[in-house]
């Protein structure tokens, strides 16, 4: 499936879902979500769970999701969208997760992160690359900085290229 029909798909399901399609939200700064603050370990080894970690605030306190958009090597990508506990929705501070279980053959991937308030406000994206190596230790967050708040997983399993997902061969 290339990007552009995934890309129509996964806007017509927001949209028959009661939200506004990506294509026509307001990334903003003023009057919706902003990220203040990302740390995630930038290499890991394939199994491992990786935290990426981040702090955000929301002035009319509507935060409502976390969009999670995760691009592997050779055009496969998937999206998460996890819910925003009521008691984070002002201001919040932890680390959302991505099982690597099954990752071992990839050499990198990307994800990159919106926060919503379900009314079409989007906060400017966090890109967090990250690379796997058989001997990686994942690093930690600065002391201080991010609670040690689980925000939720990115809902989605990684697959080898090629077996399922939009790189398949034809």
């Amino acid at each position: 499936m290339n990007k552009k029909v995934l890309a129509a798909a996964f806007t017509s399901l927001f949209v028959a879902l009661g939200f506004v399609g990506l294509s026509g939200a307001e990334v903003t700064g003023k009057g919706g979500p902003v990220i203040t603050e990302v740390f995630a370990s930038k290499e890991i080894r394939g199994g491992q769970t990786w935290k990426v970690y981040m702090s955000a605030s929301d002035p009319s306190n509507k935060m409502k999701y976390i969009y999670a958009e995760v691009q592997q090597p050779g055009g496969s990508y998937y999206i998460s969208m996890t819910r925003i506990r009521p008691e984070n929705r002002k201001e919040l501070s932890g680390y959302i997760y991505l099982n690597t279980l099954g990752a071992m053959d990839f050499g990198t991937l990307k994800l990159v992160v919106h926060l919503g308030d379900g009314a079409g406000k989007f906060s400017e994206p966090a890109i967090f690359p990250l690379e796997f190596f058989p001997r990686a230790v994942q690093t930690s967050p600065p002391s201080g900085v991010f609670k040690e708040n689980d925000l939720g997983p990115v809902m989605i399993q990684l697959r080898p290229v090629g077996i399922g997902g939009g790189g398949r061969p034809k």
